[in-house]
């Protein structure tokens, strides 16, 4: 009896303590209780920073009001510019007013959102924190030895701890090169960046094609962009020659979905999705299924996995994957044999490259699927055993 209550005791407080770490944190929200914020909550919702912002797990926001934030505006900045200097005031760490006050040897150096986007050269994205005489905190972006603090810590906002913190500074933090000039996302050239970073045939087919002029169209209002590689896309030409100039067009746009999805947003969310090719009784859909880090893109001809990412500037991202997506309005699944044919020379003289696309796809779809499922049965088998142990163990007590 004792074994039981102390089992069941432990798996009730594992249960809560799941539920009270799943709480997910809304800086709008937040921000939203505060009028004295409102300007620097709009633009961080203008920027899509707040989005960012909730989606990361560990943050600490440096607000500054509306008077501060006036300063900042009178600068006429572009909102991409706007971004990156924003971006200085979010700290990709926990910064709790305790923590401020307790920093080991007085100071200590943080990277913000603007060093993780990759936008800043050098230690240009990190900010300076520094514990000052009499209890005052001094924040700076620049992180040179004896440079000038220009910012103070005022107060807490909000802390949920290890979570989010929301800090009110004294002055907005910038630098030369947070200001400096960003180019729009439409002014991005989007097949010049693929062309660079191993997708070039691709790029090449979308140059030739008038799926092109869609994927630049999408571009600020939000893209994400799956692009086969070089070697992949090599393997594909011959299937893809055959293909009327109209199954050219929706290939190409079977590639692209018309929306932001960062790559921790699609390990967060399961689910089909469309495309840029998806338009009356055409679906051109796709699911997007993680394990762990690896993300996958399950058609029902093959399955792709992301292994990089080439750009990462909300609202464009463009990822590359090691197969060519195939949509079943295209192409017919592969049917497994019933008995595995033993093989022939032919087979091995025609046999795929691992990152070609063909029937090993469909293989691996299928294992997904398969895992997938059992996966999720699991899941929900240790979920109602969790349940059904609570009461079970107050009732021992």
């Amino acid at each position: 009896m004792k074994l039981l209550t102390t089992t069941s005791l432990v798996l009730s407080f594992t249960f809560l303590l799941l539920l009270s770490t799943s709480h997910a944190h809304n800086i709008t929200t937040i921000l939203a209780k505060h009028p004295e914020f409102s300007t620097f909550n709009h633009y961080l919702s203008a920027t899509h920073l707040a989005n960012d912002i909730n989606r990361r797990q560990t943050i600490t926001v440096l607000a500054i009001d509306n008077a501060a934030m006036s300063s900042l505006l009178d600068k006429h900045l572009s909102l991409p510019t706007l971004k990156n200097v924003l971006s200085l005031h979010v700290l990709v760490d926990y910064f709790g007013s305790k923590k401020l006050h307790q920093i080991t040897n007085g100071t200590t150096v943080a990277s913000s959102m603007f060093q993780a986007t990759g936008a800043a050269a050098g230690t240009s994205g990190y900010v300076n924190i520094t514990n000052l005489k009499g209890g005052k905190v001094g924040f700076g972006a620049d992180v040179t030895d004896g440079s000038p603090l220009h910012s103070f810590y005022v107060k807490s906002v909000d802390e949920l701890p290890y979570n989010i913190s929301v800090l009110q500074i004294s002055q907005g933090l910038t630098s030369a090169d947070a200001e400096a000039p960003t180019a729009a996302p439409s002014q991005v050239n989007l097949t010049s960046i693929m062309a660079k970073q191993g997708c070039k045939a691709f790029a090449d087919l979308l140059k030739a094609s008038k799926a092109l002029s869609t994927f630049e169209e999408n571009i600020d209002g939000g893209l994400t962009v799956f692009c086969p590689t070089d070697n992949v896309v090599k393997g594909f030409l011959p299937k893809y020659k055959n293909l009327t100039d109209a199954d050219k067009v929706a290939l190409l746009s079977y590639h692209g979905i018309p929306v932001y999805e960062s790559l921790q947003m699609l390990k967060s969310n399961n689910g089909v999705v469309n495309t840029l090719a998806t338009g009356g009784a055409s679906k051109y859909d796709f699911t997007v299924q993680n394990d762990g880090e690896i993300v996958r893109l399950e058609t029902k001809v093959v399955t792709a996995t992301i292994v990089g990412t080439l750009i990462d500037q909300d609202p464009l991202v463009v990822y590359k994957i090691n197969k060519v997506l195939l949509p079943i309005e295209l192409f017919k699944p592969s049917l497994a044999p019933a008995e595995s044919p033993k093989p022939s020379k032919k087979t091995k003289k025609g046999a795929a490259s691992p990152e070609a696309d063909g029937p090993a796809g469909d293989v691996e779809s299928a294992t997904a699927d398969h895992t997938n499922g059992a996966s999720e049965l699991c899941g929900s088998v240790k979920f109602f055993m969790v349940l059904l142990s609570l009461p079970m163990g107050f009732l021992a007590l």
